[in-house]
């Protein structure tokens, strides 16, 4: 597994200043100021690389790349990486040979921003590293324990039970929404009247086609109905005069004109 890992890099920074520190001879942590900050013994780039869950700090030359030292870094913070008491700028790294031996060395940079980033970058990837020790264990954990079986068993059903499905018999229909085709009237508001239509008057067409029977002559004992039916001739004397031998009070002074007119015929009867 260990051979199918790809390296990364994590962070590069060209400029690079390594100092040989005095041991150590106290508790009180490392301090720049006792190192020869004018004078570093060696200066190069700085490359911080990761491959699995190790980080690698390498030293290499500026111009040809030559590895000068590295040191393998399996926490942080932590002994293979210390910061000073007096700067952020610097710190103490422990170098290792492919021997097993080790020394530390103390580095700093020149910039404050790139002693920043070699910080975040080394926090990063332990973070990552935290995270998936986490999911790992959470993982085996989860394959200890006893599976549940959720399936059904031969024979086994389930029954659903769906809300608001059922309808009672004989019930109103609810009104259909008209097609495009059909006319749809809207219910009245609550509390309104709905007005009627109001009935169209009759056309002047139906006016024309209407046909008026032809007057005929009324006697002088004729009867009520007749007279009646004769009301409705005004609606149609707009359009057609009506003779004068139509006038129904014509019959009575014809008969009242005719008793005078036979008087003279009974004087030329015998006289005695």
């Amino acid at each position: 597994a260990a051979e199918l890992e790809y390296e990364s890099v994590l962070c590069v920074k060209p400029d690079v200043n390594v100092y040989r520190i005095p041991p150590r001879t106290s508790n009180r942590g490392y301090r720049a100021s006792d190192w020869k900050l004018d004078h570093p013994d060696w200066t190069g780039r700085l490359r911080v690389t990761s491959k699995g869950k190790t980080a690698y700090i390498k030293l290499e030359d500026k111009v040809s790349g030559e590895l000068f030292a590295q040191a393998p870094i399996d926490q942080y913070p932590g002994i293979a990486v210390e910061t000073v008491a007096d700067s952020s700028r610097y710190f103490v790294i422990r170098i290792q040979d492919g021997t097993g031996r080790s020394a530390f060395i103390g580095i700093g940079f020149t910039d404050r921003g790139d002693a920043f980033d070699f910080n975040v970058s080394l926090q990063d990837h332990f973070k990552w590293v935290k995270q998936e020790t986490e999911i790992s264990k959470e993982s085996q954990e989860a394959d200890t324990r006893p599976k549940l079986d959720l399936g059904f068993k031969e024979g086994q059903t389930i029954k659903l039970n769906i809300g608001n499905m059922t309808t009672k018999k004989g019930g109103a229909a609810k009104p259909r929404a008209s097609g495009s085709g059909g006319l749809s009237l809207l219910p009245p508001p609550p509390g309104g009247k709905t007005a009627v239509p109001p009935i169209p008057p009759p056309s002047s067409t139906a006016i024309a086609n209407h046909v008026t029977p032809p007057p005929v002559q009324k006697s002088a004992n004729a009867s009520g109905a007749d007279i009646l039916l004769d009301l409705d001739a005004p609606a149609s004397a707009s359009k057609a005069p009506v003779p004068a031998t139509t006038d129904l009070w014509g019959d009575f002074s014809t008969a009242s004109s005719a008793v005078p007119n036979q008087a003279p015929q009974q004087s030329n009867w015998v006289q005695f």
